[in-house]
């Protein structure tokens, strides 16, 4: 059974930094929220695009043929196979969604790499 959530509330909550939680689920997708600030790391996801949604503050998602900024409201989708770097001067809440087989960092890993397990686990 679904019940109300909001996403906003949830992003600003979350105490980690690039470490995103999954909040709902729609057929093959995960709804996921994140906290940011600073830099991810370039990587890609060879078979997933990735939507990424600013509910607070502001995002600057490098590629290699360009970069985006999107503010408060806006939106963005980053085709599959296409190398990124998201990036956040300040602060910055997002709404992710993404297919459930999307790995954190693509064939990346950092110490901000999250495997799915974290980003399944209980909020609060």
């Amino acid at each position: 059974m679904s019940s109300v959530t909001s996403p906003a509330e949830i992003a600003a909550s979350l105490t980690e930094l690039w470490s995103p939680r999954v909040v709902a689920e729609v057929d093959e997708a995960y709804i996921k929220v994140a906290r940011v600030h600073g830099t991810l790391a370039w990587h890609s996801h060879a078979d997933e695009d990735e939507l990424f949604y600013v509910l607070k503050g502001r995002l600057v998602i490098e590629m290699e043929e360009r970069s985006v900024e999107l503010g408060a409201g806006e939106m963005f989708v980053v085709p599959k196979g296409v190398r990124h770097n998201p990036i956040a001067d300040e602060e910055c809440h997002l709404l992710l969604i993404e297919r459930k087989t999307t790995q954190h960092t693509g064939d990346v890993v950092t110490d901000k790499t999250r495997s799915l397990q974290e980003q399944l686990r209980p909020l609060g």
